[in-house]
């Protein structure tokens, strides 16, 4: 219960500041996902950062081509669908790991790309 409510506060306080909150995926159970920008999907998991890191990876080959990637920064470029995607982890804890997924087709935020790999990424972790 108390983490139900503290999502709905973050969803809250992130809907005055300006992000758009989303809950992403219903039958994989709730995502707790945000748009951090009119490109930017990201979200917060307590899943290991090498699991977290494989499952990109191994999302990132079948949805497009990987023109780099760095484990060790948590990194990952990739083209798909005409877009640039940028996959970046950022370990907040030892236990806590950012999941951010941005995507840009012709300079122009694509905004469905970068939620449809961010959910993938996730359900691949599960």
């Amino acid at each position: 219960m108390k983490k139900v409510f503290i999502f709905i506060f973050i969803a809250h306080l992130l809907t005055l500041t300006g992000c758009a909150p989303l809950i992403i995926g219903g039958a994989v159970g709730a995502l707790g996902g945000y748009a951090v920008s009119r490109d930017t999907i990201q979200g917060e998991t307590d899943k290991p950062y090498s699991v977290l890191w494989n499952s990109a990876i191994t999302v990132a080959r079948i949805r497009g081509t990987i023109k780099e990637e760095d484990a060790t920064k948590g990194y990952i470029r990739l083209e798909a669908e005409a877009s640039r995607v940028y996959i970046k982890l950022i370990r907040i804890t030892q236990a806590t790991t950012r999941l951010r997924v941005s995507a840009r087709k012709y300079h122009l935020p694509n905004l469905a790309l970068a939620q449809d790999i961010f959910v993938k990424i996730m359900e691949g972790v599960r």
